[in-house]
């Protein structure tokens, strides 16, 4: 199956127990140059469009427990048996019931505004002010959610209340959800189809302006409505 094909058919994508037990699956590298097994890096070419972005669940900046890992599993085995061992089973990421958690599964039902942040060495905090406005005047229309990378989590918690953003923030405590989405900069911001198919993604202060992210956003609108008329 080719590179392409593969990464379309990404299926049952990634499992949490949020809030009790937040488990880690991938490690992270260096904050700036998060990579995976894939090739490249979120923004900066053609060939990521039409990507099912991978699932996940993370603890809820305002109320969730900062102390736990976001959770990356892809399936619901932690092994390649068939049938699954009982001691090997887990649960897919849009199956769990944990209280403070967000799993991005739960916004595919609308267009998605996915924004990557962090504090060290970037000041990204004025372009999610911008994703926070942009998002108010798409509410009921587009999804949007703020995910802060590895910061300390009293300082997350702190900013988002002094900013007072009113959009969904995740917490990935250990950088592996931005590992899975190939996050690379700070902001990086992926925009995708109902359904969390991947149509492009921004990196950088200089792409992210309010009237440029406002256009991306009416871009996403128009060409998911496109799409659903293809699908028809």
């Amino acid at each position: 199956m080719s590179g392409d094909a593969q990464r379309r058919r990404t299926g049952r994508r990634y499992s949490a127990f949020v809030g009790i037990a937040f488990l880690v699956l991938i490690g992270v590298a260096t904050l700036n140059t998060i990579r995976t097994q894939s090739a490249g890096t979120l923004g900066t070419g053609d060939d990521e469009r039409g990507m099912a972005l991978p699932e996940f669940a993370v603890p809820d900046a305002r109320t969730g427990p900062l102390d736990r890992d976001a959770n990356v599993f892809q399936d619901d085995c932690s092994t390649s048996e068939n049938p699954c061992p009982a001691e090997a089973r887990r649960d897919p990421a849009c199956e769990i019931q944990a209280r403070g958690a967000i799993r991005v599964c739960d916004l595919f039902d609308r267009p998605l505004v996915i924004s990557f942040w962090f504090t060290g060495g970037a000041d990204c905090l004025p372009t999610q002010d911008i994703v926070d406005r942009v998002s108010s005047r798409y509410r009921g229309r587009v999804n949007f959610l703020s995910i802060d990378i590895r910061d300390d989590p009293a300082d997350v918690r702190r900013i988002v209340e002094e900013r007072g953003w009113r959009i969904p923030v995740g917490y990935d405590r250990d950088g592996a959800v931005s590992d899975l989405y190939l996050v690379g900069g700070c902001p990086t911001v992926a925009f995708a189809y109902p359904g969390g198919i991947l149509d492009f993604a921004k990196v950088g202060t200089d792409q992210l302006s309010e009237p440029q992210l406002t256009a991306d956003v009416e871009r996403l609108l128009r060409h998911s409505e496109r799409r659903a008329h293809e699908e028809r």
